[in-house]
């Protein structure tokens, strides 16, 4: 029997319940019996052992992608090791995925009829696509996005990094890795404004004490 997959790409701002949403639907799977398999890029150092947690608590083993790793030669050693199709291959973190591997997933949807949902972000802290989110983009069957809410009401769209004092970043390396205390989730016009604001306040002139006393002196004489 001919089985049709299809690649699908769901992504959102960081704080959007991707991961939740992944690990949500790998229990539904383990319920319904349906065979699943869990992957994520081993790019994401946060954790120590092969998993995929969530910020709610909940988590699951997952393998291990390298930047080498061929997905669709993945793919088959597990069949030849199992002989069995897995029906859904879910992947976290999607957005550090290389184009090689985009393809090799999308082979795996046309060859084995599987099913392919990466989650991932869509920019990085500058606004920029990931490379693995482009292919994504350009080849996913299905594209959906998974919304969130910025502190002002409006959509978030980009995932800002900041320093230590909550200013935004505004260069660096496209990755770095980090949860609450680097990167918050914020709409366009927010990322705008915040921003000029940054941008404001490093134009203005700074005075110290002696010069504050100067200027008190100059007025007691006027």
């Amino acid at each position: 029997m001919y089985r049709k997959g299809k690649l699908y790409f769901r992504y959102g701002t960081m704080g959007s319940a991707k991961t939740a949403l992944l690990l949500t639907t790998a229990y539904n799977f383990e319920e319904r019996q349906i065979e699943y398999l869990c992957l994520k890029p081993v790019i994401d150092t946060r954790e120590s052992r092969n998993v995929i947690r969530s910020r709610i608590g909940i988590e699951r083993e997952c393998r291990w992608i390298y930047q080498d790793t061929n997905l669709y030669e993945l793919v088959k050693d597990v069949y030849r090791q199992t002989h069995k199709v897995i029906d859904w291959f879910l992947v976290d973190e999607a957005q550090f995925l290389t184009e090689v591997q985009v393809d090799q997933l999308s082979r795996v949807v046309d060859d084995f009829g599987s099913n392919v949902i990466c989650y991932g972000l869509r920019t990085d802290f500058q606004s920029h696509l990931f490379e693995g989110s482009r292919r994504l983009f350009e080849i996913a069957d299905t594209i959906d996005e998974i919304k969130s809410t910025c502190n002002c009401g409006n959509k978030t769209i980009i995932n800002a990094r900041i320093d230590r004092n909550g200013d935004f970043v505004e260069e660096g390396a496209q990755v770095e890795i980090g949860g609450d205390d680097r990167y918050v989730a914020v709409c366009r016009k927010c990322w705008r404004n915040k921003r000029i604001e940054q941008s404001s306040r490093g134009t203005l002139p700074l005075f110290d004490e002696e010069d504050e006393v100067h200027s008190a002196e100059q007025s007691t004489v006027l």
